[in-house]
């Protein structure tokens, strides 16, 4: 029998860092207080995660936060049946303990989860805010304490795997990108406590290796990789070393693009 997915809710009140962009903050909060869900799209690496996490702190909420795979079904998000100590017991999954509780609900790259989780969602996105459980027999109203935040990279889209009109217009959309560079600095000398006088050039080399994506490169360094550089600059690591380990193998496996990020770094950064 498949195990029961479990998203222990996050109530740590200690609001998470997160510079604003533009006014998704304020977006964010008009949503949450007039009940409507939000679709969070834009690059990986570039903060969807800590914004949520930043928001749910900041509006005191539960926050409920599952990564979706090719795996995950509707019923590892509603719930299922469990045989416990012989008897057989009704589990609920994450989406349907952050119905019955409240909080935010957030499902990290909702295309990568199968088509029949968009079904399930799809009640919950409109005036009727309703979760039913047909094995149970429920149908839960959500309350006026429960949003519902999906988030993907429209970058990694395909055919198979594409979100649908039908469902992106359920949502309020905020679309992200990277800060700019100054920024980008300051958010990096913060988290990984290298100054910024020496993170500028890291920020400067992902500047260009962001520019190569859809040539050689599928995706760009994200802020993410940028503070893994820095944190090993910080510990000790070569900037040479550094950089080959926290930016440049991590986004390609192809010897030849290597060499010439390789290339491109040592032009940068000496």
């Amino acid at each position: 029998m498949k195990p029961a997915l479990h998203a222990v809710p996050n109530l740590v009140r200690e609001v998470p860092a997160y510079v604003p962009s533009g006014n998704e903050c304020t977006l964010f909060e008009h949503a949450w207080r007039h009940r409507l869900p939000v679709l969070l799209k834009g690059p990986t690496g570039c903060g969807k995660t800590r914004f949520v996490a930043h928001m749910a702190a900041r509006l005191e909420l539960p926050l409920h936060t599952v990564a979706c795979h090719d795996d995950l079904t509707a019923a590892d998000l509603t719930g299922r049946y469990l045989l416990k100590g012989g008897d057989t017991v009704w589990t609920d999954g994450p989406l349907t303990c952050a119905v019955r509780e409240g909080g935010i609900c957030y499902l990290d790259e909702v295309v990568e989860a199968r088509k029949d989780v968009a079904v399930v969602l799809h009640p919950l996105t409109d005036d009727r805010r309703i979760l039913p459980l047909e094995r149970t027999g429920e149908e839960l109203a959500a309350p006026p304490g429960f949003m519902l935040v999906v988030s993907y990279n429209p970058g990694y889209q395909s055919l198979l795997k594409a979100l649908k009109p039908s469902t992106r217009q359920r949502f309020v959309a905020i679309e992200f990108d990277f800060l700019p560079p100054e920024q980008e600095i300051a958010v990096v000398s913060a988290e990984s406590e290298l100054p910024p006088d020496r993170v500028r050039p890291l920020v400067q080399l992902a500047g260009r290796f962001r520019a190569l994506k859809g040539h050689d490169l599928e995706e760009g360094v994200s802020t993410r990789l940028i503070v893994y550089c820095a944190t090993l600059v910080a510990a000790g690591v070569s900037v040479a070393d550094a950089v080959l380990a926290g930016m440049i193998e991590p986004l390609t496996d192809d010897v030849d693009v290597k060499a010439a990020l390789v290339e491109v770094a040592r032009a940068v950064i000496g």
